[in-house]
């Protein structure tokens, strides 16, 4: 299929050391919360049962934030800005891993992706591999520093929950979206500050159900090589331990219609991570720099990546 045919020249590297047992420093625990979308106020009975079964024991190391972060995210449900693509609902749940589970209220949950054609906001001219349109050409009134990155703050039962679409793809990597979780900061001029990062990570997707979606339009106007879970630089194997989504079709039979996509997410509070870790992220395949400023007064944008 154009613009999803597995690449076999690239060589698969196992980025995320994933241990047990023991909450290692900047650690996080992730287990598939197969009753996605139910009442928040189950959230905190899943979480339990969850822990009960080992699940917060599954740990994996923190891995690099890619070429592609900006400081200054807007705290907001709905990231996308006007970008067109296949709906994603996001309902990501933060526990503690070191205290049997328990709810984090107040994590502040980022996170950032790519639109339907691989291109990141304040990096518009970088080349997502392949051949694609230019970013400009999609129509949309998206803002060029922001779409597409956004912030929620866990709620009693540390829920959030992000309306978005799914994400495209760039060469040389898989289907992705970066996350960062934060505690102790708190909302401020529209964004968070302060605080620290417990957690830099990426969630992934099922190759048949992305490459389903990349039939459609418009992610079907960006051709070339796709990366699939089992050639991904980052992603390891590991199922839900290793970011692997929880996913469900809105409509059986009309993927168009969209996802609900969720992972229960077990952190260590006391754990800091400044977002360097392991793996790569893959660089800007034009070596592209920032095309504008970060939403924040006096942010610098950060696009240090791993070599």
């Amino acid at each position: 299929m154009t613009g999803n045919h597995k690449d076999t020249s690239i060589t698969r590297r196992r980025a995320l050391a994933v241990t047990g047992g023991t909450v290692a420093a900047g650690g996080l625990a992730v287990a598939g919360y197969q009753s996605a979308f139910a009442d928040d106020a189950t959230t905190t009975a899943t979480a339990e049962a969850a822990a009960t079964g080992g699940a917060c024991m599954t740990l994996m190391s923190s891995v690099t934030e890619g070429p592609y972060y900006l400081d200054g995210a807007l705290v907001r449900k709905d990231i996308t800005e006007g970008k067109s693509g296949v709906p994603l609902t996001l309902r990501l749940t933060v526990v503690d891993a070191t205290d049997g589970c328990t709810p984090v209220p107040g994590a502040a949950v980022e996170i950032w992706h790519c639109d339907a054609w691989g291109y990141y906001s304040g990096y518009t001219s970088a080349n997502p591999g392949g051949s694609a349109p230019a970013e400009s050409e999609d129509g949309s009134t998206a803002d060029d520093n922001t779409y597409l990155r956004g912030y929620q703050i866990a709620n009693a039962n540390g829920v959030v929950k992000f309306e978005t679409i799914f994400p495209g793809w760039y060469a040389p990597r898989t289907c992705h979206i970066h996350l960062k979780v934060h505690t102790g900061g708190e909302k401020e001029d529209g964004t968070y500050e302060g605080g620290k990062v417990n957690y830099t990570g990426q969630l992934f997707f099922a190759d048949e159900i992305a490459e389903q979606v990349f039939t459609l339009e418009p992610y079907a106007k960006h051709s070339g090589t796709y990366t699939e879970l089992d050639d991904d630089m980052v992603y390891d194997g590991g199922g839900a331990s290793s970011g692997l989504l929880t996913l469900k079709a809105v409509h059986r039979s009309d993927p168009s219609k969209g996802y609900k996509g969720s992972l229960t997410l077990g952190v260590d509070p006391d754990a800091e991570n400044t977002g360097a870790g392991g793996g790569g992220g893959g660089t800007p395949p034009s070596g592209a720099l920032p095309t504008g400023t970060p939403p924040s007064d006096g942010a610098s944008p950060s696009a240090t990546a791993s070599s």
